[in-house]
């Protein structure tokens, strides 16, 4: 397939958005990048969701955590608790919450760390004295967000729900699709990043010259400082702002 675009995310995510973009004539690849692997409850994270009562906000940030801490939830509040603001990064990650009914907050322009952080209700939550934040999230990430509540004077816990690898076979596969024709990337975080400039390995001075498209400027700036010259930011992650940024910024013939 020439010029092609491979897909990175998990696959059923490559193939709902492979479908919206076959649709517009744009030929794609898929092959993860991460493989997900929920992780095993322990005690402190039993006693987190426990006292789940205790948080004043609870963040989501992938779709993914959404789901594992959603069956914690079920299993320990047959009731949800009260008084509590849950918000997600990005559409992605709140339709879990929505389709059980919570009234899930999120931003409107942007998809990152900085736009959650932008949303009027913490004007109020900063002015607290006693301000408790719980992330739902994989194992590591998302610092930047826990910095700036830690920074006004705000609890953050972590509720870390699965781990990020790199799939078996990773560097075989790349190779095998990147001789049928790609010329494009999809990487929507900074350990896909890393992992795909791994596997790449003595191809990746080829690869780098790929049109890659990322999530935020922070991926954009890791891109650049890894040799790639041609990146697009998305105006978020999820398949309308992939869809729109691929067509503002089509593979060339």
């Amino acid at each position: 397939m020439s010029n092609a675009l491979l897909l990175t995310r998990q696959p059923a995510d490559n193939q709902r958005l492979a479908r919206q973009l076959e649709a517009l004539g744009i030929g794609c690849e898929s092959l993860p990048l991460l493989e997900l692997v929920p992780v095993d409850e322990t005690g402190a994270q039993r006693r987190l969701m426990l006292e789940l009562d205790r948080y004043q906000a609870v963040i989501v940030v992938s779709r993914l955590a959404a789901k594992l801490g959603l069956d914690r939830l079920d299993q320990y509040w047959p009731q949800t608790p009260v008084g509590i603001d849950w918000l997600a990064v990005g559409p992605g990650s709140a339709e879990p919450l929505q389709n059980i009914g919570l009234p899930v907050q999120l931003p409107i322009d942007g998809q990152d760390s900085e736009a959650l952080l932008r949303l009027p209700l913490w004007q109020s939550h900063f002015a607290r004295a006693d301000l408790k934040v719980l992330i739902w999230r994989g194992l590591g990430g998302r610092e930047h967000l826990a910095d700036q509540i830690r920074a006004a004077g705000g609890q953050v816990d972590y509720l870390e729900l699965y781990e990020r690898r790199s799939p078996a076979g990773l560097p075989v596969a790349l190779t095998a699709v990147a001789a049928r024709g790609v010329k494009g990337i999809v990487v929507l975080s900074s350990q896909a990043l890393e992992y795909w400039h791994a596997a790449a390995g003595i191809d990746w001075q080829r690869q780098r010259d790929w049109r890659c498209w990322v999530p935020s400027a922070r991926v954009a700036a890791q891109a650049a400082d890894l040799g790639c010259h041609d990146v697009v930011i998305c105006e978020g992650a999820d398949d309308a702002a992939i869809i729109e940024a691929v067509q503002a910024h089509p593979l060339k013939d």
